[in-house]
């Protein structure tokens, strides 16, 4: 069992500009003055510069088309609405916003098996969004796949009942928690785990600041060091700088990389890039556009891919 995998899928944009459904919770979203064409003509440049480093070091990047036909602004987060695992299982997600609902496509399961990976099973947890449940794939859930452990802050994008039927399903220990941001002066719940927190094989990204009871803090900090893994903290300020939205792969001869963007890699102080170098080197991409439309980073836009190989 490996935490980390050398395979992602990545859905390249067509309509890509801010989703006014997933901004009523996602405070990381702000609107940009300019055309929805101009929006997603950055936001492509963004994403291919992106892949073309993710290949220089040898991380196998599948690149599918989004579908201008269904609309779907957020297609670039595929990691809301799939997951795969190594058994050859596949998860497919309730979401929140009804025009991400398109986004679940299964010719992406066709090309993943053209690719020469196999899926045995897939498990589909979608029908509960028609009752007001979401759980938004590996943007609510952080595996660690190695502890058999799962981390899962909680918000209108996760439910706790949800999440430990997951955990049931595939077989993990649930870690519950809840993170909160300040907006207006409140503490209100940030909508997925994975722009607070970041897990990688020896060590643990997270911005402990935004799990507001002690005990929950307290529970998840035991876990991560228990397992082993180096806490590496970063601020608020820095997680609005997506400093938590990372993910580590692995490129040639197995060298693990951590993905981060521009702007997160920027927001990290000497000693944080120092912590985070002495496992691994980092490798950052300017997503401005899509940050700031979209309201996720580069750990958002990959999926990744442990099927098993035919």
């Amino acid at each position: 069992m490996q935490q980390t995998t050398d395979t992602i899928l990545m859905i390249r944009p067509v309509s890509f500009r801010m989703n006014e459904q997933t901004a009523v919770n996602n405070y990381f979203q702000e609107d940009l003055d300019i055309k929805n064409a101009e929006i997603n003509k950055k936001a492509q440049q963004e994403f291919d510069a992106l892949v073309e480093k993710l290949r220089a070091v040898g991380i196998n990047v599948i690149v599918e088309n989004d579908d201008k036909l269904m609309d779907t602004p957020d297609s670039i987060f595929p990691n809301n609405w799939v997951s795969f695992h190594s058994n050859g299982d596949v998860a497919k997600y309730p979401m929140f916003a009804e025009n991400r609902r398109r986004e679940r496509r299964d010719e992406v399961f066709v090309r993943l098996e053209a690719e020469g990976f196999k899926i045995k099973n897939i498990i589909d947890y979608s029908s509960a969004e028609l009752e007001g449940y979401f759980l938004e794939g590996t943007g609510s859930i952080l595996m660690d796949r190695v502890n058999r452990k799962a981390y899962c802050t909680l918000s209108p994008r996760a439910d706790e009942d949800l999440f430990i039927e997951f955990c049931e399903d595939f077989e993990y220990t649930p870690i519950i928690f809840t993170a909160n941001q300040t907006v207006d002066n409140e503490r209100l719940a940030i909508y997925h785990t994975n722009v607070m927190m970041c897990l990688a094989e020896n060590f643990a990204v997270i911005c402990l600041d935004t799990i507001d009871d002690k005990k929950e803090r307290k529970n998840v900090v035991k876990h991560l060091k228990q397992d082993g893994k180096e806490v590496i903290s970063i601020t608020e300020a820095q997680m609005h700088q997506f400093a938590g939205n990372m993910l580590q792969l692995r490129g040639n001869n197995n060298q693990r990389y951590l993905i981060m963007s521009e702007a997160a890699h920027k927001s990290l102080t000497q000693n944080q890039i120092k912590s985070i170098e002495n496992h691994c080197p980092i490798i950052s991409s300017s997503l401005e556009s899509i940050e700031t439309c979209g309201g996720g980073s580069a750990r958002c836009m990959m999926a990744e891919v442990f099927l098993p190989r035919v």
